[in-house]
This record gives C-alpha cells, structure tokens and sequence, in this order.
C-alpha cells in the first residue's frame, strides 16, 4: 500500500465516521422536532377553546356595548324631549300669570265689592258705618 492509498482509506474512514456522526446528530434533530410537533399540538388544544370562550366573550361584549350606546341615544333624546317641554311650560307659565293677574284681581276686587253690597242690602253688615264715625276693621 503506497502513501496515496493510504490516505485514501484514511480520508475514506474519516468521511465515514463524519457521515455517521452526521445521520446520529440528524436522528436526534429529527427526536427533537416529533416532540416539539406533539407539544404544539399539545398547546393547541388547549387553547383552541379558551379562544373559543374568549371570541364569544369579546361578542358578547360588543352586544352589550351596541345596546348600551342605543340605550344612551333613546335617554338622550328623551332628555332632550323633557328639556324643551319644560321650557315651553315655564313659558307658557309665565305667560299665563302675566296675561291673567290682573283680570284676576279685578275679578276678586268686584266678588269682594258685591258681596259687600249684597250684605249691606240685605242689612247683615255688622260694620257698617255710624253717623260721624267710620267702621272698626
């Protein structure tokens, strides 16, 4: 066997070795990706359903935000609705005390005037005047 031949086999040997050392690494790699592959699917069972829950939740919430905000928009115009009546009755309120006082004094003044006349007619006024002296009130 020459030096050539020699170096050939041992050049041989050494890639064997290497080539083997390589598919055991590989084997392992491969070990390692089939474990992490179960614990993904692992993982996404268990969080399939709290996704599940979640998505139905965050549905939900936003139902309940719509109805609350439509809730909030009928309130608003019904505040609205009760403002602007109230304005128009304190309106009108004040209108009608101020178109009414007056004849409504008037009108109390002559039941007042009348009923005296009415008693002094018939003669039941208890006040009624005295030659020379006015009646005590």
């Amino acid at each position: 066997m020459t030096a050539g031949d020699l170096a050939i086999v041992l050049g041989t040997v050494l890639c064997a070795l290497g080539f083997a050392a390589l598919i055991v690494v590989l084997v392992r790699v491969l070990d390692t990706l089939r474990s992490l592959r179960g614990e993904v699917e692992s993982l996404r069972a268990e969080t399939r359903p709290l996704l599940a829950e979640m998505q139905a939740s965050t549905d939900q919430a936003r139902a309940t935000m719509h109805e609350a905000r439509q809730d909030l928009d009928r309130f608003d115009r019904v505040l609205g609705s009760a403002e602007a009546i109230s304005d128009a009755v304190s309106g009108s309120g004040r209108v009608a005390r101020v178109a009414l006082s007056a004849p409504m004094i008037k009108a109390a003044g002559i039941a007042t005037g009348t009923g005296r006349v009415v008693r002094r007619l018939r003669g039941n006024d208890r006040k009624a005047l005295t030659p020379g002296k006015r009646a005590q009130r």
